[in-house]
C-alpha cells in the first residue's frame, strides 16, 4: 500500500533499536563494476563478482560472467539455486531451454547440468545465488571437486590480495 505522507519522525519505533548482534545491511552499488580488480577469475574467460558470502548460512549470491563461447562444468547442487540472466544468454546442454536477458532460472536440487555460453554470446553475466555446496561431477556423476561459500571467500581473498584490494577487502561481502 502505497504512503501518501512520511512519518513525521523519519525513524519509525519498528526501525529500532536493532538487536546488538545483528549484522549491517548489505548495499553493494554498482553490482556491475567498471573495475576489473572486482571480478574474481573462475576458470579461463569465467569470473564471479561477489555480492553476498553468507558463512553462516551456508550460501552465496553472486555475478557469474562469461566472456567466451563454449562449455562450463558439468555440477549439480544438492539444494535449489535461482538465477537471473542481466545480460547475454546461455543454455544447460541437458535441456532445451535457453535462458535470455531477463529469464529467471530456477535449478532443482540434485539435478546435474552442464552450462553452455553459445559462440555468438560476447558476453554473459547472470546473477546466481547458489545454496550449498556445487558439486562438479565427470559425464558418469563421479565427483570432481566442489565450491561452497569457504571456497569462494578463500578465492576472494586471494584475488583481492593479487590486485592490490587487499585480502580484507572480501570482508564486506561475508554475512
Amino acid at each position: 500500500m502505497p504512503v501518501d505522507q512520511p512519518d513525521a519522525e523519519p525513524l519509525t519505533p519498528y526501525q529500532y533499536p536493532n538487536p546488538p548482534d545483528a549484522l549491517p545491511e548489505l548495499v553493494v552499488p554498482h553490482a556491475i563494476p567498471t573495475d576489473e580488480r572486482l571480478w574474481v577469475p573462475q576458470a579461463e574467460n569465467v569470473w564471479f563478482r561477489p555480492l553476498c558470502l553468507n558463512a553462516s548460512q551456508g550460501y552465496w549470491m553472486n555475478l557469474l560472467r562469461v566472456r567466451k563461447s563454449g562449455v562450463l562444468s558439468r555440477h549439480r547442487h544438492p539444494q535449489a539455486v535461482h538465477g537471473f540472466v542481466l545480460k547475454g544468454r546461455w543454455r544447460y546442454l541437458e535441456h532445451d531451454w535457453e535462458a535470455t536477458e531477463g529469464s529467471y532460472v530456477f535449478e532443482p536440487p540434485g539435478e546435474t547440468h552442464t552450462l553452455y555460453v553459445p559462440p555468438d554470446v560476447e558476453e554473459m553475466i547472470t546473477f546466481f545465488q547458489v545454496n550449498g555446496v556445487m558439486y562438479y561431477t565427470d559425464p558418469w556423476g563421479k565427483g570432481m571437486g566442489y565450491e561452497d561459500v569457504f571456497t569462494k571467500i578463500d578465492m576472494c581473498r586471494k584475488h583481492f590480495a593479487a590486485v592490490g584490494l587487499g585480502e580484507d577487502y572480501v570482508k564486506q561481502f561475508i554475512r
